[in-house]
């Protein structure tokens, strides 16, 4: 499978992944799959209810199954959920599967995206903003190891993200 057969969005929550890789998919007449969608679609299940029941670490073991099915069809935009990053095997299977935009933002930004979202159980929190800077704290390395290139969403419509990465696929 040559690297360039997927496009894949990485970074954290609100950065407007699953926004960006539709318009993407669109534009470049590509598929797209969300992993947080696939996963959904296979368990019968919503994603907080997966942390429930089977807490982040179940969670994540069906992240990386999705992610490595995904990875093997043909080409297509991924928009992937925040922490996939977080396994050394899901980075690698990014690394080798695709061409990995990190798409960031500030925090400001990310807590505007997803103050009023209930479907995101790690910001289930008394402080979702100090929950935001410690995730990235903790996953923006993981980013930038995985990524070929990084795109700033912040204060940015979509469509003009998706021009900057059809610019950066030389497209």
């Amino acid at each position: 499978m040559p690297k360039s057969d997927h496009i894949v969005l990485v970074g954290p929550m609100g950065a407007g992944k699953s926004t960006i890789g539709r318009l993407l998919a669109a534009n470049l007449h590509l598929p797209f799959q969300d992993t947080d969608r696939v996963i959904e679609e296979r368990t019968g299940a919503d994603i907080p209810w997966i942390f429930d029941v089977e807490g982040e670490e179940g969670f994540r073991q069906r992240e990386t199954s999705a992610l490595a099915d995904m990875l093997s069809e043909g080409g297509q935009v991924l928009a992937t959920g925040g922490g996939i990053v977080l396994k050394p095997e899901n980075r690698s299977l990014l690394q080798k599967g695709g061409v990995v935009f990190y798409l960031t933002a500030s925090v400001a930004q990310l807590v505007e995206r997803t103050c009023k979202d209930k479907k995101r159980p790690l910001l289930q929190v008394d402080d979702p903003r100090q929950k935001i800077i410690e995730l990235i704290e903790q996953r923006d390395p993981l980013y930038r190891e995985v990524a070929d290139h990084v795109v700033n969403t912040d204060r940015r419509s979509p469509k003009s993200v998706v021009q900057d990465i059809v610019s950066l696929l030389g497209r």
